[in-house]
C-alpha cells in the first residue's frame, strides 16, 4: 500500500487514488453510516475524506498507519458534519451489520447454517450496545487492530478489549444455544 501512497503522492497518478479509493470505499460508508443518519449522508463524508486525500495528495507518502488514517479522517468528517448540523455525535442504527464470525475455512456442512439461526446471531449483534457494536465491527468486519479502533475512536486500548470480551460473550451464548454449535469451536 505504501508503495501505492507513493504513486499517488509524487507522480499525481490518478489511477492509483482511483485505487485507493475503491479498495477503502465500501468499508468507510459502512463505517460513517454508523455515525450518520443516512446512507446518503455517509456518501458523502467518504467523498469528503477522499477530495481532501487528493488536495493534499503530497503528504500521502508519510503516512505510516493507512487503516487508522482513513478510520479517524472519516470519523472526524463525520463529526464535523453532525456538529455543523447541530447534532452530536453518536453511534447510529445502520444497515452496516453483516455477520462475519468465521475466523477459519469452514466445510461446506458447516456453512449450511439455518437462516433462522443466522438471523440470531444478527439480532444478538444488533442488540448490542451502540458503541459496543461499532467496535465489535471494527475488528471482526474491517480487521482492524484493537489499537487501530482506539485510535479511531479515541477511546483506550482497555475499553475496546472489554467492549470485544462482552460482544463475544454475547454472541458466544447465542451461538451456544443454537444447534450444532458445536461447528464454531
Amino acid at each position: 500500500m505504501q508503495v501505492l501512497l507513493t504513486k499517488i503522492s509524487r507522480n499525481n497518478d490518478q489511477l492509483a487514488f482511483r485505487q485507493l479509493f475503491m479498495t477503502y470505499c465500501d468499508r468507510l460508508i459502512g463505517f460513517a453510516a454508523a455515525l450518520v443518519p443516512s446512507r446518503e449522508e455517509a456518501e458523502e463524508v467518504v467523498s469528503d475524506v477522499f477530495v481532501k486525500l487528493w488536495q493534499q495528495r503530497e503528504q500521502l507518502a508519510g503516512i505510516q498507519h493507512l487503516n487508522a488514517y482513513l478510520y479517524r479522517a472519516v470519523r472526524n468528517t463525520a463529526y464535523n458534519y453532525r456538529q455543523r448540523s447541530g447534532e452530536n455525535l453518536q453511534i447510529l442504527e445502520g444497515e452496516y451489520i453483516q455477520v462475519l464470525l468465521h475466523t477459519a475455512a469452514i466445510t461446506p456442512e458447516e456453512a449450511l447454517i439455518s437462516k433462522e439461526n443466522l438471523q440470531r446471531i444478527t439480532q444478538a449483534i444488533n442488540a448490542l450496545p451502540p458503541r459496543c457494536k461499532l467496535i465489535f465491527r471494527l475488528v471482526k468486519e474491517d480487521g482492524l487492530k484493537y489499537r487501530e479502533v482506539a485510535d479511531i475512536l479515541d477511546i483506550s486500548i482497555n475499553t475496546v478489549n472489554t467492549q470485544m470480551a462482552a460482544a463475544l460473550k454475547k454472541l458466544s451464548a447465542v451461538i451456544a444455544s443454537q444447534p450444532h454449535s458445536d461447528w464454531f469451536r
